[in-house]
């Protein structure tokens, strides 16, 4: 683990041991520390023809978002059925959005979105979801983490990353008031083992225990203190000129700990007009909903989270999941009647995807990033006599964008009541394809002997959606 302790003021830097030293930059994952890991990922590092230079950012809304209300409005279907919220038109010739998408149904030329993708799950179940149900339950990320490696390289950013709210405001308590902590299996490594889960920079896990940053009581709940910590240890140490006496990986390890790894988890750091830009503070307050059951999971942060997830994936990560909470639309209690949750909710994803593809545009970074906003399932066709709808698995919302793949599309179709696929179905099989054939030349794969054979299977056996490829 790292163990970079705030040292006592009657001793100097100089005095400790080169042992103390290196132990101030040892990360474990399964017993390796940092140096040994960057080590081996130095030595044993796919083919260069084999994993391509793209990063993944997964929004992933869960609670169940209505494809009705998002995508597919279905204005011509009878009022039982069509969207509560209206709908916009897109800069796309007569393709329309729900009535809460505004700013994206002018973007809509650069992104794609399929109409036809239901994840054939109709419970809270993201595991099932996000591994496509694979032999190993082992969720995409995690897949792509046991083959591209837990750290990136170079600057020892994990490559497999969770960002909840609680990353950008970590005082946030959960429990009565907030529960927006992720649910389970959203990032779960199943068979592969918790040193290929989600590393997650709140708390829990393995992975983060294993990166737990050790100082005083009284300053480890102050990020402030901590980074500040982590700036003196590295003055210390280069004026001290003790870092020129460790070998690569060890000196690769403490640049990670002392610099990289804290500044990209800092928003501090980012410019203040950028964040301007992200911020969804302004589009609601969360005293507004804490009242109503499985919303109180809502925050309106998901702007800064869209904006670390760019931080992220700049500073080296390769997936980083995104988790918006709150998406359960049942008007039962746990949300207000008559679907009302959709108009504080999709109000934020609108606000904060479009501003994510803006500033990846503006950074020239669209080939190199795929976004996916997705869910573990869409809303039932026909309204409830609450004015809400109920789980449903046969259509759900599905949108990419970048990644090099084939934007500006309206992929499929639903049918007249906008309950089943009126053209190729998709489902979360081809969604994991699609990942896999962004990251990887799977051609390619198949043939690195380091690869074990169950996963390379679990990766090459599914078609990816073929419009996007």
């Amino acid at each position: 683990m790292i163990s970079i302790s705030d040292f006592l003021p009657d001793r100097t830097f100089s005095s400790f041991s080169r042992r103390e030293f290196l132990r101030v930059g040892t990360l474990g994952f399964g017993g390796l520390s940092l140096a040994s890991v960057l080590e081996s990922r130095a030595s044993a590092a796919l083919p260069a023809n084999v994993m391509r230079p793209k990063s993944i950012v997964m929004l992933f809304l869960q609670g169940g978002p209505s494809h009705i209300e998002f995508f597919d409005p279905k204005m011509t279907a009878p009022s039982e059925f069509r969207s509560i919220t209206g709908e916009v038109p897109t800069s796309m010739p007569g393709i329309t959005f729900g009535g809460t998408f505004p700013k994206l149904a002018k973007l809509a030329d650069k992104f794609s979105i399929v109409r036809s993708y239901g994840s054939k799950n109709a419970g809270h179940t993201y595991q099932r979801v996000l591994s496509a149900n694979n032999p190993l339950q082992a969720t995409v990320s995690s897949v792509y983490s046991r083959v591209a490696g837990t750290n990136h390289p170079q600057t020892g950013m994990p490559l497999n990353t969770l960002v909840l709210p609680e990353a950008i405001e970590p005082e946030m308590k959960l429990g009565k008031n907030f529960e927006t902590n992720a649910l389970p299996g959203l990032t779960a490594a199943g068979d592969l083992g918790q040193n290929f889960a989600a590393f997650n920079p709140i708390g829990g896990g393995e992975l983060k225990d294993n990166m737990e940053l050790k100082l005083t009581p009284e300053r480890f709940g102050d990020r402030k203190s901590l980074l500040s910590s982590l700036d003196r240890i590295r003055r210390d140490v280069d004026s001290d000129g003790l870092i020129e006496f460790t070998d690569e990986y060890q000196r690769q390890a403490f640049e990670i700990i002392t610099r990289g790894v804290a500044h990209a988890f800092d928003l501090s750091q980012e410019d203040a007009k950028t964040i301007a830009k992200y911020d969804t503070s302004h589009v609601f307050k969360n005293k507004d909903i804490q009242r109503w059951g499985d919303m109180r999971r809502s925050t309106n942060l998901l702007g800064k989270q869209m904006l670390m997830a760019r931080r992220l994936v700049e500073a080296g990560c390769g997936f980083v999941t995104v988790s918006d909470c709150g998406w359960d639309m049942h008007s039962n209690g746990n949300s207000p009647k008559n679907l009302a949750g959709m108009y504080p909710l999709g109000n934020q994803v609108d606000h904060a995807v479009a501003a994510f593809i803006q500033d990846i545009e503006d950074r020239g970074l669209t080939n190199d990033v795929l976004l996916i906003v997705t869910g573990e399932m869409g809303r039932t066709p026909r309204i409830n006599r609450n004015g809400g709808r109920d789980h449903y698995g046969e259509l759900t919302p599905l949108l990419f964008y970048g990644g090099g793949l084939k934007m500006g599309q309206v992929i499929g179709q639903s049918d007249r009541q906008v309950s089943r696929p009126a053209s190729r179905p998709y489902n979360p099989s081809n969604l994991f394809a699609t990942i896999m054939h962004t990251l990887f030349d799977v051609g390619e794969l198949r043939l690195v002997q380091s690869v074990p054979r169950d996963i390379a299977q679990i990766i090459e056996e599914h078609e990816p959606i073929v419009e996007l490829m």
